[in-house]
């Protein structure tokens, strides 16, 4: 019998693309849809997400605010916004992304402006296929503090220092909860459902804060 794995996401690349190009395109294309564009150095990366990788990206969302909750964060849940920067010439829609840190800052605003306003302190991208740009490179180069990439098996997390990232054991924005277990709880969700395991995961996050003697 032959076994063939459900596809989570496709990926399209174009390359030689100018940035304006890419700007007209944005526009052209709008906000209602669910493909994530990206592009970095002339070349165009549309990716359109299936349901392996667009359940797993609520999940984690679902979690991040779990986190959020117990840890006592406020968070402002910004999506797949579309992050360009003029100056650079680079673009990226994440799967997710979280202004946590510097949530007041933009807690009121509708549009961010990342020529006037922070990144987002925290996006997550699901690749369970290889992309087409370095996403390493991209949201280094916008500043963004941290990185996080789940491939349907492996959540790693990365902090920006000096420029690029570095991949780090622990969250330095969920510390003391070792996020890196995310992963565990995904697979107990297709078990048990999302819901129960939500209150699984809460109770899990209570324990290791009263663990680590800050509750």
């Amino acid at each position: 019998m032959v076994t063939t794995a459900t596809p989570a996401e496709t990926r399209v690349l174009l390359e030689n693309i100018s940035w304006q190009t890419f700007k007209t395109m944005l526009a052209e294309m709008g906000s209602e849809r669910n493909s994530r564009i990206a592009y970095d150095n002339g070349i165009i990366e549309i990716m359109t997400p299936l349901m392996p990788h667009e359940n797993s990206n609520r999940l984690i969302e679902g979690l991040v605010v779990v986190l959020c909750e117990e840890l006592g964060l406020e968070v402002k849940r910004a999506g797949s916004l579309t992050l360009t920067r003029d100056d650079l010439e680079r673009g990226g829609e994440p799967d997710s992304s979280y202004y946590i840190q510097n949530e007041f800052l933009v807690r009121s605003k509708e549009k961010i402006d990342l020529a006037f306003d922070p990144p987002p302190d925290l996006v997550l991208e699901v690749e369970y296929s290889r992309p087409k740009i370095d996403k390493l490179q991209l949201y280094a180069a916008m500043g963004i503090p941290e990185f996080c990439r789940y491939n349907g098996s492996v959540l790693r997390i990365y902090t920006l220092e000096s420029g690029k990232y570095l991949e780090v054991p622990t969250s330095p924005t969920f510390t003391p909860i070792t996020v890196r277990e995310i992963p565990q709880f995904i697979q107990e969700s297709k078990k048990n459902g999302e819901i129960a395991t939500t209150r699984t995961f809460r109770t899990w996050v209570k324990q290791q804060i009263s663990l680590s003697g800050q509750d």
